[in-house]
């Protein structure tokens, strides 16, 4: 099984169970933006395991040319009955203004190299990123889809 079927599955059930919320948390500023290279990592929950352990690492700055901004994303499955592989990605990042409920909001956006699904991370603070869904809105179990900066 796959890191983004389970991420996906992840939201749809957050989205089911009644998502969707306004924004909380503290506005971001220019001064917390992303420089050189800044590595988050979290668990989220999972449906048929204890958690998928991820790790997100960003290169390149928010204000450099699109091709300089590169990631990779890691995912490892704990106790899942399948046993899956663990899974990384590569691709670019883009910087995104605004989600549903905030106009100001930072949002990346990380499309991965070939066929894999386009990934949205709030900036919730200089030390956190949370997985949002694609019309990037904030769903109900925020915390439980925060990625910390390490």
């Amino acid at each position: 099984m796959q890191v983004r079927t389970l991420l996906v599955g992840s939201a749809m059930l957050a989205m089911l169970a009644g998502c969707a919320a306004g924004p909380t948390g503290a506005p971001t500023t220019a001064e917390d933006t992303v420089d050189g290279e800044a590595v988050y990592a979290g668990t989220l929950p999972c449906r048929n395991c204890a958690g998928i352990d991820i790790d997100v690492e960003l290169m390149g700055d928010e204000q450099a040319p699109p091709e300089e901004r590169t990631f990779t994303l890691d995912a490892s499955y704990r106790e899942h009955p399948q046993n899956p592989p663990d899974e990384s990605y590569t691709g670019q990042w883009e910087v995104l203004s605004g989600t549903a409920a905030d106009p100001n909001a930072t949002v990346y956006e990380l499309t991965p190299e070939g066929d894999g699904q386009i990934y949205y991370f709030l900036r919730v603070d200089e030390r956190t990123l949370e997985l949002i869904d694609p019309q990037r809105r904030r769903f109900q179990n925020s915390e439980m889809l925060q990625l910390k900066r390490q």
